[in-house]
C-alpha cells in the first residue's frame, strides 16, 4: 500500500511540474504576443493562440490576465525568442526553442545540457534544414465530419489532417498547415465556430532517424534535461 502511495505521489508531482512549466511557457508567449501585436485578442492572432493553449492546459484566468498586465507594464521583461540547433547522441537532430531575458545565460545552459547529455550544440542552420515549421491545430473530433472538414479547409492552407491521441488517450484530430498559413487557417476554424484544443507552431521533421530502445532512452534523457530548463519553451527531434 505504501509503495502504491509513493508511486501516485510521484505521478502527481510530475503532473504539477509539467503544468507549472506549461503555465510559465504560455505566460512568456502572452508577453511576447502582446508586445508584438497589442492586447486586443480580436486583432492579435498570436494572442488568440496563447489563449487557446492556456485553456487547453487549465491555466487560471488570473494568471493569463497577470501576464497581459506584465506585458503592458513599465517594467516589462523583454523576452527574446532564440532557436538553438544541435545533435543528441546517435545522430538525432534537436531544435530547442527558448524565450529568455538573458541570452548569455541561456546559451551557456543549453550548451551544458548538450555536452552532459552526450550531444553537441551546433551553429544556426546546421539542423533546421531537416525540419519544416508548421501550424498544428488539435481538435475534438466529436460532431465533425473529417472528409468535409478537409475539403472545406484546403483553400485556407490545410496540408494534412490526421488522428492522434492526447495524454489521456483520447482521440484528437490533428491539422497541419504551412507556417505562413497559420493565421488564415486559424480564422477559417473560428469562422466555422470550431475552437481548437490547442494551436501551436511546431517543427516537423522531413525524415526521421531510426533508433533502438536503448538509444531512444539516451536521447530522451537529454530532451528531458533541456525541457526542465526555465528558458526552454519546446524541444523538437527527428527520432524515429
Amino acid at each position: 500500500m505504501g509503495r502504491i502511495f509513493e508511486v501516485r505521489k510521484a505521478t502527481m508531482f510530475a503532473r504539477w511540474d509539467r503544468m507549472a512549466k506549461q503555465f510559465t511557457r504560455i505566460g512568456k508567449e502572452i508577453v511576447i504576443a502582446v508586445k508584438a501585436g497589442g492586447p486586443d485578442v480580436s486583432t492579435n492572432a498570436a494572442l488568440r493562440r496563447c489563449f487557446q493553449n492556456a485553456r487547453s492546459v487549465g491555466m487560471p484566468k488570473d494568471r493569463v490576465e497577470a501576464a497581459i498586465k506584465r506585458a503592458q507594464g513599465k517594467e516589462m521583461v523583454n523576452y527574446e525568442e532564440i532557436l538553438y540547433e544541435g545533435y543528441a547522441p546517435h545522430g538525432v537532430a534537436l531544435l530547442v526553442e527558448t524565450a529568455t531575458d538573458n541570452h548569455v545565460r541561456t546559451v551557456a545552459n543549453v550548451k551544458s545540457h548538450f555536452n552532459k547529455g552526450g550531444g553537441a550544440l551546433g551553429n544556426s542552420g546546421s539542423v533546421s534544414f531537416q525540419f519544416k515549421k508548421m501550424g498544428v491545430f488539435k481538435l475534438k473530433p466529436e460532431g465533425l465530419n473529417t472528409e468535409e472538414l478537409e475539403f472545406e479547409l484546403i483553400d485556407f492552407g490545410l496540408e494534412e489532417l490526421g488522428e492522434s491521441a492526447d495524454d489521456e488517450g483520447n482521440a484528437v484530430l490533428v491539422l497541419r498547415c504551412a507556417f505562413t498559413d497559420f493565421g488564415k487557417l486559424q480564422k477559417a476554424l473560428e469562422d466555422k465556430g470550431i475552437t481548437p484544443i490547442s494551436a501551436e507552431l511546431e517543427w516537423i521533421p522531413s525524415t526521421t532517424v531510426p533508433v533502438t530502445d536503448a538509444q531512444a532512452e539516451d536521447v530522451s534523457k537529454l530532451i528531458e534535461k533541456l525541457e526542465q530548463d526555465d528558458d526552454v519553451s519546446k524541444v523538437f527531434h527527428n527520432m524515429g
